[in-house]
């Protein structure tokens, strides 16, 4: 040994045969002195699966240098190191253990029916077992976890809909299991999968030897159709008239006699026997034309909206309720009356009442009445302020009620829960089960549905609320109550009883104020009266008054004219104080003054500095009140500008009312002014909402309003909605509506508009939205096509879906019994002749429509101009104008036509004969190319007709000088009785005798006005119908059918059968879901979602989807952001402050201060928002990339940052120039989002995100922002 060491030169520090290995995780090493092997295999370095951690050298470049430069580094070959496993445990034990099978039986008791003695029990298997929240739809299902009773579960399926006709799941799970509807006429495959031929399983072999058919088929059939192919055709003859005389049909009437297609029909018959056997046994009394008018009969017995009359008393009201459930100070009125009797029945009413006519008496029976039932009650509202004042007014009268809105949830086991539209929509969705004992839901404020934004979620929850739900709604008055409650009624299929109210209990005044100053305070001008007439004098009076202050301002000043009278803030404080000095004389106060912006509503009640409204008494009970209220909130935040500056204005009876104030603020004023505390309120249209608090005056500040993007007047809805604010019932006997006149005095139409005018009609405003379209793909039933044909949108369409199927039913039986024409040998291309021939009509018609529309053509049409006339009572007849009307939208031309000369009796019979004649004339090739124009037979005569557009057939290019007043006069006389058998005019009989003379020089028809050289149509589709009419006119000549001797015959067979096949198609369209409004946009959403891995090829819902379906506004954008860890490395305030660009709607001026993560995050939101908009644009969708881009809105993120890192509210403030109110309910709204976001990581199972977002909802819940309401407490 020592030899060979002394052989081998020294060796280098590295080339020792040490090593370190790293034992365990906490750092201990371990020296080793072993040889590396043959093939430079060396001991593991770690006993950690990952090997050391980096050191010194950079991990990127040493990846780089060992696996990118020297490839032949890599053990390619030997592989027993790298590969490790730890072998399981085989734990057989586990295998024992089952879940605890559902009871199979039941007992049952059987009892004496009459006695009712226990006579002993029976077992009893129990349908519906195994149904859960997770397979089935069925109320027969479990109910879940009690955690989830209230809110559902995202994995829950919902409760079947009401008035869905699929079969519901028990029936399905009733059947066996190889038990299924397999229809084995059609559903039978011929072609096994993959092969490209089968076997020929058509009815082509019953032609050779129909003895095959059963007998039992041929004997049920005998009354229905016509053994032709028997073989004593004498016997059968006359069989075969008794059967036609029987049906009656007009079509085989005609054929009977007919020679050549004898040899046809017996193979006809005997092709469609089997079908007869099928189709025809059950609906032979529907192809006989005395059931024709089924369908109009029909539709009645759909009546789904029933008007309930309420102009009578109900005398014998406590005669059919002895004991209500709920009884009230006062005496109910009629409508109120009515609805109760039929809630005691279980109805659904639809109630459309003027503002405060009492529709909550209504609620408050319902409410009573689920208590007695003990059942339970929802009360949906549109807006949260609403739903927080209802929850204290019910409160106050029944106690068990419960609150859930976005960030509240108060007593949620109460038998009357209020919540908002979008709550419900959820729980309807996760299969709540609060739905199980729901009896009634109260839609308040029903009208909504006609916001762009939400109201698809109204439409949603009416469509997914199921069959046992009774229904209220309650709503302003709208004109198409009838129409909705018919839609409810036919989606649920069930009656809704609409009640509406005729007039608003206390009514309305409608004033204009011109007054500025102390001397002109009592300028009021009464414009409508209480009983809603219109005073143009009053109107006319505030214009004069107006002028008369012009003048006299630009006598004082000169000639410099004034800056429209009332423009700068000095005149407007003028108006205010001398209208509020006029009110307060006239003992008109409290007034709601309607601002249409939140800065005017601020500086019109900052102005009023000198004004004082309010008594001693009145201030301390003020300030004591306003003490209490914000005793909760923390010092800094009782000293924020905005809460000093609103103690000082209220202590004067001065409030303000916009969505910029603080909510604990709003809810003060509101009180306040329900004590009538606050004399003048400022508010915004939001106040109009539903908020249940009248004044005895209300005032407009202007009647234009920004509607988003641009000036407009009021609407009448928007105005009667803010004007029945006015009059308070019990206390005013009517109510006084003022519009200040500042510059000009408005229109008068514009005016009369605005107070007259019917109030807007709700309309759908149904629309897709991904969470929709996820949350119903999911469940297997429920089809999102569907939903569609449920919505409002396409009720107008659907309602006579009933009709339709009728109808259709009565065509197929009627095409079963027409015979096929024949369409072999020289009649082959009859089909294509046909075609021809409707295009070629269908073109023409479309020109001549378009020349009628035109400038030019509407110039030919002149007195004199020679036509030609082809309507019902005319053939190609020659005709020349006398008239022309003056009405554009239905204008009519007075013609005089050649006709036959006949005697008066007659014209009533031949006119019935033309128009029974005319459908089955045959067009043959030279009629159409050449208009053969009428010649009478006898003398000829004359008539004058109004004829439409579609009446005149062409324009030609003769025009005859006439009188055409005196022909008009001659033949009016000529009508009298007395003068009826005078000869014509001079006049007529000229004018008769040209056009005759005409047409018998040119028998084969005048040459037309060229649509594009004579009358300059230059119209795109003009010219290429022209070109396409010509193309048509030169291949009719090669058609061969029209030389057969049985063309006439076979056309007007084959024209019958194509009318019956195209009405067919039409209402089969109608009935299918292609006649779906949004079905192109559903098709381009699911593509979307499916580009984005949300759902598979197969439209099953996959993670990602699982994901979205948790989050319910821009679910795309927050999924993806949350699928590609854009937020899992970002800190908890770092993460809300981004996610506020979801719930910011409002732009700001300031550029906020950003670090340089958030300001990342912002570029990366915005690049996934374009990525979104740019599939969206790709699979279809119309939104602009820029609109989708722009919705998301920066402008708080750093408000919201510092929020969450524990900034007071005072300094939050001052960072951006948006309005404190408008801040509070960003960061409530994105408490939301956080909760959303967090369920959602928990789906994708990232507990680091989970976390994150946990504590990102408990940092921005704090102070202000969070306190709790005061109508909670």
């Amino acid at each position: 040994m020592d030899l060979e060491r002394i052989a081998l030169p020294p060796r280098g520090p590295l080339d020792l045969p040490l090593s370190v290995l790293e034992v365990g995780c906490a750092g201990r090493f371990e020296l080793i002195t072993q040889e590396k092997g043959p093939h430079g295999e060396g001991f593991p370095l770690t006993t950690l699966p990952h090997g050391l951690p980096p050191y010194a050298e950079d991990l990127a470049s040493e990846l780089e240098q060992k696996f990118l430069n020297s490839p032949e580094w890599l053990p390619i070959h030997h592989f027993e190191k790298s590969h490790r496993f730890w072998p399981r445990e085989k734990d057989t034990h586990s295998l024992f253990e089952v879940d605890v099978t559902p009871v199979h039986s039941t007992l049952q008791a059987d009892r004496n029916p009459t006695t009712g003695e226990l006579l002993g029990f029976t077992e009893a298997l129990v349908d519906n077992m195994g149904l859960s929240a997770k397979n089935s739809l069925s109320f027969q299902r479990a109910p879940g976890p009690p955690a989830e009773a209230l809110r559902g579960s995202a994995t829950n399926y919902p409760f079947w809909p009401g008035g869905m006709d699929e079969p519901s799941l028990e029936q399905i799970q009733a059947k066996e299991e190889l038990e299924e509807d397999i229809d084995f006429e059609k559903d039978l495959l011929t072609v096994p999968p993959g092969w490209k031929k089968g076997v020929e399983f058509t009815k082509q072999e019953l032609k050779a030897s129909p003895g095959l058919l059963n007998l039992t088929n041929l004997l049920g059939a005998l009354d229905t159709f016509e053994l032709g192919s028997s073989s004593d055709e004498e016997d059968m003859a006359e069989k075969g008239e008794k059967k036609q005389k029987k049906k009656g049909t007009e079509g085989k009437g005609t054929e009977a006699g007919d020679a050549t297609p004898a040899e046809q029909a017996p193979l006809q018959r005997a092709n469609s026997l089997e079908e007869l056997v099928l189709k025809e046994v059950t609906p032979t009394p529907k192809s006989s034309p005395p059931a024709a008018p089924a369908p109009t009969a029909e539709p009645p017995k759909e009546q789904w909206a029933i008007p309930v009359d309420i102009s009578s008393p109900v005398d014998d009201f406590y005669k059919r309720i002895p004991d209500p459930a709920f009884k009230w100070p006062f005496e109910p009125d009629v409508f109120q009356k009515q609805a109760i009797l039929h809630l005691e029945k279980h109805d659904s009413v639809f109630v459309a009442a003027h503002t405060s006519a009492g529709k909550t008496v209504v609620a408050e029976y319902a409410i009573a009445l689920s208590q007695k039932h003990m059942t339970r009650t929802v009360y949906t509202s549109p807006i949260k302020a609403l739903s927080n004042q209802k929850f204290r007014d019910f409160k106050n009268t029944f106690g068990d009620v419960g609150l859930l809105t976005g960030d509240v949830q108060l007593h949620p086991d109460a038998s009357c829960l209020i919540m908002t539209t979008e709550i419900l929509r959820s729980m309807l969705y996760n299969g709540s089960d609060v739905l199980r004992d729901l009896e009634w839901v109260i839609f308040d404020e029903v009208h909504y549905i006609n916001d762009s934004e939400r109201g698809v979620v109204w439409e949603e929850v009416l469509i997914m609320l199921p069959d046992h739900v009774n229904i209220i709604l309650l709503s302003a008055t709208v004109p198409n109550t009838l129409e909705f409650a018919d839609w409810i009624g036919r989606i649920k299929r069930k009656k809704i009883y609409v009640i509406s109210t005729l007039k608003r209990p206390v009514p309305l005044e409608h004033y204009l104020y011109t007054g500025n100053s102390q001397k002109t305070q009592n300028e009021l001008f009464l414009l409508v009266d209480a009983r809603g007439t219109f005073l143009t004098k009053g109107y006319y009076d505030a214009v004069e008054a107006k002028k008369e202050r012009a003048s006299k301002h630009s006598q004082t000043f000169g000639a410099k004219q004034p800056m429209h009278a009332g423009a700068g803030p000095g005149q407007d404080k003028n108006i205010w104080l001398s209208l509020i000095d006029m009110l307060r004389k006239k003992d008109q106060l409290p007034v709601v003054a309607f601002t249409f912006s939140r800065n005017r509503c601020d500086e019109n009640a900052s102005m009023l500095t000198t004004v004082d409204l309010t008594t001693t008494t009145e201030k301390s009970e003020i300030h004591v009140f306003f003490q209490k209220c914000i005793s909760r909130l923390k010092g800094t935040d009782r000293q924020l500008p905005q809460v000093l500056h609103m103690v000082d204005l209220l202590k004067r009876g001065i409030g303000v009312h916009h969505s910029g104030i603080l909510p604990i603020l709003k809810e003060v004023v509101e009180m306040l002014f329900s004590k009538g505390l606050v004399k003048i309120l400022f508010a915004t249209e939001t106040f109009a909402m539903g908020v249940n608090m009248p004044a005895r005056t209300v005032v407009f500040d202007s009647i234009r309003k920004h509607d988003g993007t641009n000036f407009r007047d009021l609407v009448p809805a928007e105005y009667i909605q803010m004007a029945g604010r006015a009059g308070r019932r019990g206390l005013d006997t009517t109510g006084m509506v003022i519009i200040l006149c500042k510059n000009q005095v408005p229109e008068m139409a514009d005016l009369h508009r605005m107070m007259l005018g019917k109030p807007t009609q709700l309309q759908s405003q149904f629309r897709l939205t991904y969470t929709m379209i996820l949350n119903l793909l999911r469940v297997e039933a429920l089809r999102v096509e569907d939903m569609m044909k449920r919505s409002f949108s396409e009720f107008h369409t659907r309602k006579d879906s009933k009709a339709h199927e009728y109808r259709i039913a009565q065509l197929s039986s009627i095409l079963a019994n027409m015979e096929i024409p024949d369409t072999t040998g020289q009649l082959s291309d009859l089909e294509e002749y046909y075609r021809a021939v409707q295009d070629l009509q269908e073109i023409r018609e479309f020109i001549q429509r378009r020349v009628m529309e035109s400038l030019n053509g509407l110039k030919a049409l002149s007195v004199g101009r020679v036509i030609v006339v082809n309507n019902q009572e005319h053939k190609n007849a020659l005709g020349m104008i006398l008239q022309v009307s003056s009405d554009a939208a239905n204008r009519t031309f007075s013609t005089l036509v050649i006709c036959e000369k006949k005697p008066p009796e007659e014209d009533k019979e031949t006119d019935t004969q033309t128009h029974l004649s005319s459908p089955s004339e045959v067009p043959l090739p030279n009629d159409l190319l050449r208009t053969k124009l009428f010649l009478p037979e006898g003398p000829c005569g004359h008539t004058i007709k109004k004829l439409g557009p579609s009446d005149i057939f062409g324009i030609t290019t003769k025009t005859l000088r006439i009188n055409a007043e005196r022909i008009l006069e001659d033949f009016k006389k000529r009508q009298i009785p007395r003068f009826r058998n005078d000869p014509p005019g001079p006049s007529a009989a000229t004018a008769t005798q040209e056009l005759l003379r005409l047409a018998e020089g040119d028998p084969e028809g005048l040459p037309f006005l060229d649509p594009i050289n004579d009358l300059q149509l230059k119209d795109l589709e003009v010219v290429e119908s022209v070109i396409k009419t010509r193309h048509l006119e030169e291949i009719l000549l090669g058609f061969q059918c029209v030389h057969s001797p049985r063309f006439h015959v076979e056309f007007v067979r084959f024209r019958e059968r194509q009318r019956v096949l195209e009405e067919l198609e039409k209402l089969r369209f109608l009935l299918s879901d292609q006649s779906l409004l949004l079905l192109p946009e559903y098709h381009q959403r699911v593509e979307v979602l499916r580009s984005l891995g949300y759902i598979n090829e197969n439209g099953a819902v996959e993670l990602k989807g699982s994901v979205a379906r948790q989050i319910s506004n821009h679910e795309l954008l927050l999924t993806q952001l949350l699928l590609d860890n854009a937020l899992t490395d970002l800190r908890p305030e770092e993460i809300v402050a981004l996610l506020s660009c979801t719930v910011c709607q409002v732009r700001t001026q300031e550029e906020p201060q950003l670090p340089s993560v958030l300001q990342k995050g912002i570029e990366h939101i915005r690049s996934v928002a374009e990525e979104i908009a740019l599939l969206q644009r790709k699979c279809g969708l119309q939104e602009s990339v820029e609109d989708f881009v722009e919705q998301y809105k920066f402008g708080l993120v750093e408000v919201v940052y510092e929020w969450a890192r524990g900034m007071p509210f005072a300094e939050i403030a001052r960072l951006t120039d948006v309005q404190e109110g408008i801040i509070v309910r960003c960061i409530q709204r994105l408490d939301e989002t956080c909760r959303e976001m967090r369920n959602a990581a928990r789906v994708t199972g990232e507990p680091t995100l989970h976390a994150k977002m946990e504590a990102a909802s408990n940092m921005i819940k704090r102070d202000i922002v969070f306190a709790a309401s005061l109508y909670t407490q």
